[in-house]
């Protein structure tokens, strides 16, 4: 009976034993759970940060490579010669110095086979010098130059170039031509009529009408009509891009 007992004892604190031995393992189990947890979120959050900034920089550098290059310039050199077309009429009766004036290209600007200014492409001007035409006294004078070149689709560049310019016809070789005619023609019609004393009367009298249709028409401008065509030369090289 005190065997039995005592066996029964036995087994009770065994299995104690094992009950209690089995708890104490699964409490750090139990604690050290989250911690896991806390470090799989770490890592999966590190690995996601990776990715992004892989996927930045792989952005940036194929924005690069995509990238337009800059566009190339060339120096255009002095001495080239501009054609124009004016836009507007300009004449030496209404134009003033210091006026401006615009126009186009009438020929392509090419630096070494490259084109760098299309035909079209706009250009400005200014009156250096406008003389109108006197009667009887001073011919008419016209002075132009170029102030600017802006190519299609590029951007405005200063110029400086030749001085283009027209004197009217000298009035004095004009007006000779026209009392001498006129005087030629009054002396025959004055022979007709009545022999030397009418050439005489009849010469006088032709001189006095040359004289007069001189004055009337000896105002002469200049006159350039919308469309005319022009040309300047650079006085200093410019740099420009090539044309798109």
């Amino acid at each position: 009976m005190k065997t039995t007992k005592w066996r029964m004892a036995l087994v009770i604190g065994v299995l104690a034993a094992f009950l209690a031995g089995c708890q104490s393992s699964n409490q750090p189990q139990q604690a050290e759970s989250p911690n896991a947890e806390q470090s799989q979120a770490g890592g999966a959050k590190a690995t996601s940060k990776g990715k992004l900034a892989r996927r930045s920089s792989e952005s940036s550098a194929n924005a690069e490579r995509t990238a337009a290059p800059a566009p190339a310039t060339f120096t255009v050199p002095a001495g080239t010669v501009l054609a124009i077309r004016l836009v507007d009429a300009l004449s030496s009766g209404t134009a003033t110095a210091g006026s401006t004036f615009e126009g186009t290209l009438a020929a392509p600007l090419s630096v070494n086979g490259t084109e760098v200014a299309p035909v079209g492409s706009s250009v400005t001007g200014k009156v250096t010098n406008a003389v109108s035409s006197g009667r009887l006294k001073r011919p008419a004078e016209l002075s132009l130059t170029l102030t600017s070149l802006t190519p299609k689709g590029g951007q405005e560049v200063a110029v400086a170039t030749s001085t283009w310019s027209e004197s009217g016809k000298s009035h004095k070789k004009r007006n000779a031509e026209f009392i001498g005619g006129g005087a030629a023609a009054g002396a025959l019609i004055g022979a007709i009529a009545g022999g030397k004393k009418g050439a005489a009367i009849g010469g006088a009298l032709g001189a006095g009408g040359g004289t007069g249709a001189a004055a009337y028409t000896g105002k002469q401008e200049i006159q350039l009509p919308s469309e005319t065509k022009l040309e300047f030369k650079l006085g200093d090289a410019i740099t420009l891009t090539a044309a798109k």
